[in-house]
């Protein structure tokens, strides 16, 4: 019990702590729109990179903030049914349906990986008039597929502790 615990909550703390970085590239991307904005309309000098840029670190922050999200069991749901029914029937739910997460979540690695792994080797560039490196990006894929996956194990393991009522972890508590 102790060690599903310590998986819980090391898997929920690590997701934290990237989620949390994560979470500041939202401030550049704003940073990069606004100096786009200025560049073009101010000084009528558009420049060919932020915009691209800003896409890639926004693809980076939505692919790696999963486990975070899911850590906050902030994904969205359909809970019309779900809500009204005890934290029990809920977990026993949860786990029924995990097999769908389960099933697109290895089908993503799989092919995230491989996709990844291609753009590694041929060091991929967005062939624009910028021309940045796009394998760094593709290259969080699998590593944000990976992050969520490990999420939801914990979040199937913390479901099986309730609805075999046992104690849930305490800091996935806490992340809800």
């Amino acid at each position: 019990m102790r060690l599903i615990h310590a998986y819980i909550d090391g898997i929920t703390r690590l997701n934290e702590f990237i989620g949390r970085w994560v979470a500041y590239l939202i401030f550049i991307i704003f940073g990069l729109l606004l100096f786009e904005v200025l560049m073009r309309y101010l000084f009528s000098n558009p420049t060919s990179w932020t915009n691209e840029f800003g896409q890639m670190l926004f693809g980076a922050y939505v692919v790696l903030s999963g486990g975070y999200v899911m850590a906050h069991r902030d994904h969205v749901n359909v809970d019309l049914l779900y809500a009204s029914f005890g934290p029990r029937i809920r977990a026993w739910i949860d786990i029924f349906t995990s097999s769908m997460f389960f099933l697109f979540m290895a089908a993503l690695l799989y092919f995230g990986s491989s996709m990844a792994w291609e753009s590694i080797q041929g060091m991929e560039t967005s062939y624009s008039a910028w021309n940045p490196p796009i394998w760094p990006i593709k290259a969080m894929i699998p590593l944000g597929t990976l992050l969520l996956l490990l999420q939801g194990i914990a979040k199937l393991l913390q479901d099986i502790l309730i609805a075999l009522g046992h104690e849930p972890a305490k800091h996935a508590e806490d992340a809800q």
